[in-house]
């Protein structure tokens, strides 16, 4: 049985070497940037906090040692969420679901409004 969504969490900071709360089973996560809500990563695992620590941002200190950048988007800036799952199967099936209502979400919130108002 599919679990409910946990809460929005920021990513630790790489430097502080902080946990991720996570499921260390099947099941769901989700990652954004704080400041515009745009989805970084959606996947299902069989091990969410495992896939979670490998999409956290790295230590990156000797580069801002030498002036250099993370790229355009702070560690700070990322939040995630997860959600548990009985199986890896169960967890797929519902990135589908999640995936299809969002697909069908975009279509009538932008390409329908678009083709009404042409016509």
């Amino acid at each position: 049985m599919i679990g409910n969504w946990a809460n929005w969490k920021k990513f630790p900071q790489a430097e502080h070497r902080d946990f991720i709360d996570a499921p260390a089973g099947p099941g769901l996560y989700e990652v954004r940037y704080v400041s515009s809500g745009d989805l970084a990563a959606f996947d299902a695992s069989s091990n969410v906090a495992y896939a979670l620590s490998s999409l956290r941002p790295q230590a990156r200190s000797w580069k801002r040692l030498f002036g250099g950048t993370n790229g355009s988007r702070q560690d700070g800036e990322l939040e995630y969420r997860t959600c548990p799952a009985a199986s890896l199967g169960e967890a797929k099936v519902m990135a589908q679901v999640l995936l299809s209502r969002r697909q069908i979400y975009w279509r009538r919130a932008y390409v329908l409004p678009r083709a009404s108002s042409a016509a």
